[in-house]
């Protein structure tokens, strides 16, 4: 396991001990940082690549991938202009370390944050499992997601995400040509063991 600064993004790279296994961008929620999910990682793609990057934006101290100007409510600017960023590492990255496209494996504010990398630049992910997620914006261009696997997996008592919120986005996605599975578990905003359970499963058959 290596931490570098060399390209765009602090992160931490694990190599793949398997060969043939999607890569895994691993995307924490706010207050997280590039070690947060690699435990997640482990558990749901063993023997995956493992790319984990520290969101860039400060809010109270607490590493997010872009602004919010309150909770629920984002700021759209600065969500396409930390998207494009995020694509650009994750094009040098896959140079660097010789990678496939990641399937991006998002929480909360990264969940957010890697939904708006496939709306913006949909051809820097092989597809994205989204633990609760929002619509990160609200006019997004008409990107072409033809084929690509999408997970959203929501919480039914989420005090964060409304579940008509998530809705639209796997509508969204699915509208774009995604291949959307959108399961509603009974739990909040924190992740649960059936969240693994289910991530591991979808992951092992792509």
């Amino acid at each position: 396991m290596n931490t570098t600064t060399e390209l765009s993004f602090i992160h931490r790279i694990k190599p793949a001990t398997e060969p043939g296994k999607p890569p895994i961008l691993l995307l924490h929620g706010t207050g997280g940082n590039e070690d947060d999910l690699l435990p997640l990682g482990g558990m749901i793609a063993p023997g995956s690549a493992l790319l984990s990057p520290r969101g860039k934006v400060l809010e109270g101290g607490m590493p997010r991938f872009f602004r919010r100007l309150r909770e629920g409510i984002f700021d759209e600017e600065d969500v396409r202009r930390r998207a494009h960023e995020l694509a650009d590492f994750i094009a040098q990255a896959r140079e660097s370390y010789n990678l496939a496209a990641p399937i991006a494996v998002g929480f909360s504010n990264g969940a957010n944050i890697a939904a708006a990398v496939l709306q913006l630049r949909p051809e820097a992910l092989a597809g994205a499992a989204l633990l609760r997620a929002m619509v990160p914006l609200q006019d997004p261009p008409a990107a072409d997601l033809s084929g690509k696997p999408v997970l959203i997996l929501s919480g039914a008592s989420d005090p964060i995400v409304p579940a008509d919120n998530a809705r639209r986005l796997a509508s969204l996605l699915q509208t774009t040509g995604a291949t959307v599975e959108h399961r509603v578990l009974p739990t909040g905003h924190g992740l649960s063991q059936t969240d693994v359970a289910l991530t591991k499963a979808w992951i092992d058959q792509l």
